[in-house]
């Protein structure tokens, strides 16, 4: 399965600057940017694109104190969480961040800072040249950027956001480019963030982009129309491609995996297969390992073939995982009577592996046994 880290999507953003909608001029130097990242994560810019720089689409920066190599770490922070800069410019950046209002970096600049001179105090002749801050789990990134989701939400699907009576929306412009309409609801977002993540929405909105019709209020914004799909399981994606998290239940875990499949979000699968692994039961076990192999989901299907493994001698009676058997074994490509059956091996691994008391060893050979017993009574050998 493709796999789509976050943090490789925001990089590539920056690097790239895939629909980015704002170029910043420092000292000659250009930095392509996105208003929605830099709004959702400094309020400085977000107040700045709301007044001084409303409408702009260049920023010429001239001031001596501004260092280009300190502004060009500063947007790698505020994109990936990750800062890397010459110690030479390290106070250049504090200042950027000052005036950024970015307390957590300047708190984590000045404790690298310490270490750094403790450890070159410590190691004489030793030269340090570059200073790196690593991102702490990007929990405050993925906090900052679901804003931008809180903000697509249509106003009637506002619903517990924010410490009321406050919204954290409340006089935020988040420079939102699409429309999606979902089931009669607009939600209003962000092509660099759906077309980074997702090929289906980067083929969608680049490849039948005349299609779409215009949002009335904002007639710059083109509407898109999604089917197949309602406004709640929607909310589930669109919290997921902003900021790589979304609540899921095992109630909507399946409905969200189809479309997760449909968008081409791995990432998003991997969380429906997290999800339904919490809830494997002796009833369902057979239906989630087929949903696994019908979404190449190998983690959850590895999870539940260690689960039938536990209680083989109740599955063995079940028609539906006798059912399972036959079907695994009749989709091995010109299988021979003798040859193996996947789903039976994975199971017969699962019993014998950590098998170490005697005590263990007996309960095993019990389970293997049900296990022949039933391929023998369905006239199956491997």
């Amino acid at each position: 399965m493709k796999r789509d880290y976050y943090d490789v999507f925001l990089q590539r953003l920056l690097e790239q600057g895939y629909q980015s909608d704002i170029v910043f001029i420092v000292h000659g130097k250009s930095f392509c940017a996105h208003r929605c990242i830099l709004s959702a994560r400094s309020a400085y810019f977000a107040e700045m694109f709301e007044t001084k720089w409303k409408g702009k689409n260049m920023i010429v920066l001239k001031h001596p104190l501004i260092n280009p190599a300190a502004f060009g770490s500063l947007l790698q922070y505020l994109y990936t969480g990750r800062l890397d800069i010459d110690v030479e410019y390290v106070n250049d950046c504090k200042r950027l961040a000052k005036q950024c209002r970015l307390q957590d970096l300047i708190d984590d600049l000045e404790t690298k800072c310490k270490k750094v001179y403790e450890f070159v105090s410590s190691k004489p002749g030793t030269c340090v040249k570059v200073l790196t801050i690593e991102p702490t789990g990007n929990c405050r990134l993925q906090e900052d950027l679901a804003l931008l989701a809180d903000c697509a939400l249509p106003a009637e699907l506002r619903v517990g956001f924010g410490e009321l009576p406050f919204d954290s929306t409340d006089n935020f412009n988040s420079c939102p480019d699409v429309c999606f309409r979902v089931a009669e609801y607009n939600f209003l977002c962000h092509k660099a963030f759906f077309c980074g993540r997702s090929d289906y929405f980067k083929a969608l909105l680049e490849d039948h982009f005349s299609e779409s019709e215009e949002l009335q209020t904002q007639p710059s914004i083109p509407v898109v129309t999604l089917h197949n799909i309602s406004e709640d399981i929607f909310i589930r994606v669109l919290y997921y491609i902003y900021s790589d998290d979304t609540e899921l239940s095992p109630e909507n875990a399946y409905d969200v995996l189809c479309v997760a499949d449909m968008y081409l979000l791995p990432g998003l699968k991997r969380l429906c297969g997290r999800t339904l692994a919490q809830i494997l039961d002796e009833d369902n076990v057979v239906s989630i390992w087929r949903v696994a192999k019908l979404f190449q989901l190998t983690r959850l299907e590895d999870q539940c073939t260690e689960y039938m493994a536990k209680i083989i001698e109740k599955l063995v009676e079940l028609e539906e995982f006798v059912a399972a058997v036959k079907e695994n074994a009749e989709a091995v490509e010109e299988r021979q009577e003798t040859d193996s059956i996947p789903l039976v091996d994975d199971i017969r691994f699962h019993i014998t592996s950590n098998v170490q008391t005697y005590s263990a060893i007996e309960e095993a050979n019990q389970k293997l046994e049900a296990l022949e017993n039933l391929l023998a009574s369905i006239g199956l050998e491997c």
